[in-house]
């Protein structure tokens, strides 16, 4: 799953209840990974995000699977990555209900998660202070109306409503929340998050609006679906470019273009779901956007031009044996340009090499 890089070590993230929570896989030489060890987690917990800044690796722990029985262990981890191949527990956030399920921590005081508490209905959002990360708390809440169970306000029969993560950036956090679309928020001093506007581009069915990336100062979102549903089930997922210039009236500029081909026939997920999030001391564009579409591959678009964007570059592996598709799910590109994909099956990890003028990507 998640994939974060610190200098010749990656932190994978794994989902799936068969005992292992973060592989930690040396990567001093890139056509030669090879896993070093593999965090445990408890059975029925996965521990598939992990958020990394300076010597500290933040990681969830959530129950799998979602919204069966009761999982063992339920919150935030906190290690010290000091020395990058042995992780060092440090600290930990319990959650009361199913856990955390993706975060976004930069370094700063304060980490961004999605969580599955008591008393909500669906993912919420939650604010963790890490000012002391030993003992990290829990700081704030977030939620849709009608989520908590004691909202006047009621969701719709059927909804989806539900937090997936933000992404901050200074004083704005900006993040998928589900059928409930793009969300933009102020973020206060005190981590706390107030509602500026959202956006919904749902056209029938579940949109299940996943990741929201702002793009440099350029006043533009990338916002990503998540293909949940098998063989094109369901409403059609999309990668959206959504004008921010008015943040209060977010609209939608354009859409990225579909890959074409017969993939919704080749079984398993089609569709988008992450992207490269230009954290620092990784890969920085304002333009060109990494995403993750599950079994078309790793897809590369060029935004310069808003009215037209452009697709620039693809990598479509074979399946692993046994797998009838791959199914790629994450991607950190670093600064040399190096991509690092993971596939949510059995595909694992591969190792991609950039280019740049003209951009175009070849396995290493």
């Amino acid at each position: 799953m998640q994939i974060m890089r610190n200098g010749d070590v990656l932190y994978v993230g794994h989902m799936g209840d068969f005992g292992v929570g973060t592989s930690v896989v040396d990567i001093s030489d890139l056509s030669r990974p090879r896993v070093l060890r593999q965090i445990p987690v408890p059975k029925g917990t996965h521990s598939h995000k992990v958020q990394l800044a300076g010597d500290m690796l933040l990681a969830n722990h959530e129950q799998y699977p979602y919204r069966v029985g009761v999982p063992e262990s339920s919150g935030l981890l906190v290690y010290d990555v000091s020395r990058p191949a042995e992780p060092r527990r440090i600290g930990f956030v319990p959650v009361d209900g199913l856990g955390v399920h993706r975060i976004w921590w930069d370094g700063a005081r304060f980490a961004y998660a999605s969580a599955r508490e008591r008393g909500y209905d669906a993912r919420i959002l939650i604010v963790i202070d890490l000012a002391d990360p030993t003992r990290p708390r829990l700081a704030s809440r977030w939620w849709w109306p009608g989520q908590h169970e004691g909202d006047r306000e009621r969701l719709p029969d059927g909804h989806d409503v539900g937090a997936h993560h933000v992404i901050v950036r200074g004083e704005r956090a900006y993040g998928g929340y589900f059928d409930a679309g793009l969300v933009i928020y102020a973020v206060a001093a005190d981590g706390s998050l107030r509602l500026i506007s959202s956006l919904s581009c749902a056209h029938g069915g579940h949109p299940h609006t996943h990741t929201a990336l702002p793009l440099g100062e350029r006043n533009v979102v990338v916002v990503t679906d998540e293909a949940i549903e098998p063989n094109c089930e369901g409403a059609p997922k999309h990668v959206h470019l959504i004008d921010i210039r008015d943040e209060t009236r977010p609209r939608e500029w354009t859409r990225f273009p579909v890959p074409k081909g017969d993939y919704c026939s080749r079984g398993l997920r089609f569709g988008p779901h992450n992207v490269h999030e230009n954290r620092t001391g990784t890969f920085q564009s304002d333009r060109i956007v990494f995403v993750t579409y599950f079994n078309a591959g790793l897809r590369v678009y060029d935004t310069g031009d808003p009215e037209d964007v452009r697709e620039i570059a693809h990598f479509v592996p074979e399946p692993p044996a046994g797998q009838p598709a791959i199914q790629f799910n994450d991607v950190l590109v670093d600064r040399d340009e190096n991509i690092f994909v993971t596939d949510r099956v059995r595909g694992g990890l591969y190792i991609l090499r950039g280019t740049m003028g003209p951009w175009h990507a070849s396995a290493t």
